[in-house]
């Protein structure tokens, strides 16, 4: 059989395998119906009718077996063969006449006597099936049946239970009775099959290979019908009926069924779809046992559901989930109701208290099953036992999640319904959150939503009474009652300030509070214990609001629009508002702000300077014609602002060491005179500013614009290109005054802003005067000139020209290295007049000029090398690292050494004495710096030469030595030479022009 034994397919025929009996046994005699339809008739519940066994008659020599003993059958099949050989030997010795004769037909009648003999015994195993099957008929029950009554009809008939026809007869009863256990077509096990199947067969005490090939047998018998039925729902339904009797056949013969039944390799299944059987209808045959499982489940039940379990062979986690199943469904049910009531009640209140009453059933039902799951015993009671979740049932999911919250509510209404929450109502409201699946905020909500009324009636009923006014601890009232509801002491404060917050709202809808508001607000703030700090951000957020419209309006009216009316309704929202100046002015700066911000942005976006001041002087004229007047009326009374107050002498001229600052013309000018301050009437305020919407180098820059506008006056173009510039007067220095103290510029800022000009205009001229870096007196006059007329400090002035000289002496001197034209001598004189050469002159300049020192004294001829000078004073004086300036002196006095001597002996073959001595002495002065060994050369004679030579050159006796020891010349050899003289040159010059 392939998969469709277990699955609906119509495409393979199973292999058949031969009877293990043999071909004379009997076959089953009963019937089995061909689709479920032929069992409608009976009722489901109803146990399958027992088939009546007809009895079986005796025939021909059976007969004789049935009445004789085996003992007698002995005998008579004896007194048959002795009969029958003694009637042979009579008859071939009366016939025959000789003894021959007779002994042949004692030997013929013999033979026919023991075939009737035989014949006689074999018949007994027939005879006694026969009458085992009679016997068997004649039971009601086949249950009934024992052992020893099936021994008896076989030891009557001395017959081996073994025998075949015996046998057969013993399979053919049990294979009937297996049939008639299981229930029809259509219904489920109802778990005493195994029972009732595994007494009957030791009743009948067959073999396990012989029982469990009957149980291989009705399987293809089902299967057969399987291939006969036509329609779909029947061929599941023989499906169904396969996987029973696989399931009850493995439970029947236990660990031994994987060999005794051979359903892989007779029905081709797989090992997955066995398990599967086995499985689905454990579990269907677990669940009907659970169906007797109640609310008022008990210990003892939770045992048997446990047995029960291990004899359907049902593993752990499928039991779990059955009965979380049982549980949850058992659940549904009353929560089902409770719905159903609330959702079709009245205004009544027995429809609630019966909902209730359903919620406290489940909950009852829930403790219970919790108690269970603590109880030591807990292994042995069913699996699954623990609190009840609707998690993956029917109320599980987003549709129903509305009608739990519904039942919630009720829940925890109910329980607040007496104006406390009892602890154990609390632990209840725990378990019905978990039990519905609630999230942790869900739940929260609701209580705090219902707990939030309660606690509402109940303080506006302690204050209707005067019970909280009466109270010496209005804290501890109100604590009081947050304990008995359970209700947080933080919430309640939120609550609080909400009923202050409406109270307000109330009392400010004509636009002001009156003196029997502020009573009434100061009383229920005392009552409910809210803090200065809430009062205080509440009228900030009510009042505010209606003061900010206010503000607004008075802005949005514009420097024309700003009359009376509209001061009167400014200093009636701020003082009736009972709002502090602090709060008022805050309000109000964050309204003018927003509009500074809008003037800041067309001045940043306009397309050259003069645009730019103009929208800036847009916004100076705002200040002074609205905000002043705003922020008048917020205090209540006009203050006079001091026209220096965005600048602070104090500020500008820090201290007497900066009076030279007082040089600085434009800062002069942001300071109006009594005549300036006439005609241009009150300054602006400077309370609201921008500095903390504005970084600083952005209000600074807005303020350098201004000032440039200032300075440069208003530029017109005219046709063909031409610009007109209209200066201004001093008036606009005062605009550019008011214009810092709206940017929130500090004194300090100020002044940077007015110096950084001045350093920009008078570096540009200086560097054109200075532009080869020489400083001459005419110069310096001209400067002076230039400092006095952009008002520069005589300090930051000399600081810009010397930044520019030594800017431009630093290239001067660097190009001068690079180009070899500086040598030691003079850095040492520009050192002693001051100027800083490590500044101008790169590290890596002033080494390559120390090893171009070195190199010239290698190659200057005089032979001369001081250590000191060298290692000491020229790298201190160029400041360059001493150890690495020694480094540099060895390498260039390995390499120049050997340079030397090959020098020496060119120019001594070119006959250049003079050279060639030089070349001499720049090779003992490498040889000062790092002592050398003696030298080696291919013609040793050009070394006696050249020793010769500087011999004839009067040189110091210590140089003409070493120059001995580098030569490699020994004492006797030199000797000679000093002899020989100018001789042995001039002799040696003749042999060459010879040669040559």
């Amino acid at each position: 059989m392939n998969l469709s034994t277990l699955t609906s397919s119509h495409t393979q025929r199973p292999l058949l395998l031969p009877s293990p009996f043999h071909s004379r046994r009997r076959r089953f005699r009963v019937s089995l119906p061909r689709c479920s339809s032929d069992t409608a008739s009976a009722p489901p519940s109803a146990p399958p009718p027992q088939q009546q066994r007809p009895p079986k008659d005796l025939k021909g020599i059976e007969v004789l077996v049935d009445k004789l003993s085996p003992p007698a059958r002995l005998a008579t099949s004896a007194i048959v063969v002795a009969g029958a050989v003694a009637a042979g030997y009579g008859l071939g010795s009366r016939f025959g006449g000789n003894r021959y004769a007779a002994l042949g037909g004692a030997v013929a009648l013999g033979a026919a006597g023991g075939a009737a003999a035989y014949a006689l015994n074999a018949s007994a195993p027939q005879v006694a099936a026969v009458n085992l099957h009679n016997y068997v008929a004649a039971f009601d029950d086949p249950s009934k049946l024992k052992k020893e009554e099936i021994d008896a009809i076989a030891l009557k008939y001395g017959v081996s239970k073994q025998d075949e026809a015996f046998k057969a007869e013993i399979c053919d009863i049990y294979s009937e009775f297996v049939f008639s256990v299981f229930p029809p077509v259509g219904e489920e096990l109802k778990g005493d099959e195994v029972d009732r199947i595994v007494a009957f067969k030791n009743s009948l005490g067959i073999d396990d290979p012989d029982a469990a090939a009957m149980h291989v047998e009705i399987g293809r018998k089902i299967f057969r019908q399987r291939l006969e039925v036509g329609d779909r729902e029947a061929d599941a339904e023989q499906r169904r009926a396969f996987q029973k009797l696989i399931y009850v056949s493995n439970l029947v013969f236990g660990d031994a069924s994987s060999f005794l039944l051979p359903w892989k390799r007779v029905f081709k299944v797989t090992d997955s779809q066995i398990e599967v059987a086995v499985r689905d209808n454990a579990q269907r045959l677990y669940a009907s046992k659970l169906k007797s499982v109640g609310r008022d489940i008990d210990a003892e039940q939770l045992v048997a559901l446990r047995e029960a379990q291990l004899l359907c062979r049902l593993s752990d986690e499928l039991a779990e989930n059955l009965f979380r199943a049982h549980a949850r469904k058992l659940v549904e049910e009353n929560i089902s109701v409770a719905i159903g009531i609330l959702k079709s009640r009245t205004r009544a209140g027995p429809g609630v208290s019966q909902a209730i009453a359903e919620l406290d059933g489940v909950l009852e039902f829930n403790n219970s099953l919790i108690s269970f799951k603590n109880h030591p015993n807990v292994d042995r009671f069913a699996r699954g036992v623990g609190p009840v979740s609707l998690v993956g049932g029917e109320y599980d999911g987003d549709r129903k999640i509305e009608d739990l919250k519904l039942l919630y509510r009720a829940y925890v209404s109910d329980a607040l319904s007496g104006g406390r929450l009892e602890d154990s109502k609390l632990a209840a409201l725990n378990q019905l959150r978990n039990i519905f699946g609630l999230g942790k905020r869900e739940a929260e909500a609701i209580s705090l939503d219902i707990t939030s009324k309660v606690y509402r009636k109940q303080l506006s009923q302690a204050a209707a009474d005067g019970e909280l006014d009466m109270a010496d601890s209005k804290a501890a009232f109100l604590q009081n009652l947050c304990d008995q509801l359970h209700f947080d002491p933080q919430k309640a404060s939120e609550l609080h300030e909400e009923i202050y917050r409406q109270k307000l709202q109330k009392c400010v809808a004509d636009g002001e509070l009156s003196e029997e508001d502020v009573a009434s607000l100061l009383r229920l703030r005392v009552m409910l214990c809210i803090p200065q700090q809430t009062v205080e951000a509440v009228h900030s957020d009510i009042c505010g609001s209606m003061f900010e419209k206010v503000v607004k309006e008075a802005i949005a009216s514009g420097v024309d629009g700003y009359d009376a009316e509209i001061q009167k309704d400014v200093r009636k929202a701020a003082h009736g508002l009972r709002l502090t100046r602090e709060v008022a002015m805050s309000i109000a700066s964050k309204a003018v702000r927003k509009i500074f911000i809008n003037y800041i942005k067309r001045a940043r976006g306009a397309g050259n300077r003069t645009e730019s001041a103009k929208e800036l002087k847009k916004m100076i004229a705002f200040n002074t014609l609205v905000v002043t007047k705003l922020v008048e009326d917020i205090k209540g009374e006009p203050s006079e602002i001091s026209t220096e107050e965005p600048v602070k002498e104090e500020d500008i001229t820090q201290s007497e060491d900066d009076e030279e600052w007082e040089s600085l013309q434009t800062l002069k000018k942001i300071r109006p005179n009594e005549d300036l301050m006439e005609k241009l009437g009150k300054p602006g305020q400077t309370e609201i500013t921008l500095k903390d919407d504005l970084p600083e180098r952005d209000r600074t820059d807005l303020y350098k614009t201004y000032l440039l506008f200032c300075l440069t006056g208003e530029v017109t173009r005219v046709p063909f290109g031409a610009q007109i510039t209209t200066k201004k007067d001093d008036s606009e220095y005062l605009l550019l005054n008011q214009l810092g103290g709206i940017l929130g510029l500090s004194g300090n800022e100020i002044v940077e802003v007015h110096r950084g000009l001045a350093e920009q205009a008078f570096r540009q001229q200086a560097e054109v005067i200075l532009a080869d870096g020489q400083l001459t007196k005419a110069r310096v006059e001209q400067l002076n000139n230039l400092q006095k007329q952009v008002g520069l400090p005589q300090e930051y002035a000399q600081k810009i020209i010397k930044t520019i000289t030594t800017t431009k002496m630093a290239a001067a001197i660097e190009t001068a290295v690079t180009q070899g034209r500086l040598n030691i001598k003079q850095i040492r004189e520009l050192k002693e007049a001051g100027v800083d050469l490590d500044s101008m002159v790169s590290q890596n300049l002033r080494e390559i000029l120390f090893k171009k020192t070195v190199d010239d004294i290698f190659s200057s001829g005089t032979g001369e090398f001081d250590d000191e000078e060298v290692f000491e004073k020229i790298p201190s004086d160029l400041n360059i690292n001493k150890a690495k300036a020694r480094g540099v002196v060895k390498e260039l006095a390995k390499s120049r050494l050997s340079n030397s001597l090959v020098q020496a002996v060119s120019l001594l073959r070119q006959r250049n004495r003079e050279g060639a001595i030089s070349s001499l002495n720049d090779l003992l002065a490498c040889d000062k710096a790092i002592p050398s060994q003696p030298v080696s050369w291919e013609v040793p004679e050009e070394l006696a030469d050249l020793y010769t030579l500087y011999l004839n050159s009067d040189p110091a006796p210590e140089n003409l030595s070493r120059l001995q020891y580098l030569l490699g010349i020994n004492d006797s050899t030199a000797a000679a030479l000093g002899e020989m003289g100018d001789r042995l040159l001039n002799s040696t010059a003749e042999e060459e022009n010879f040669v040559f």
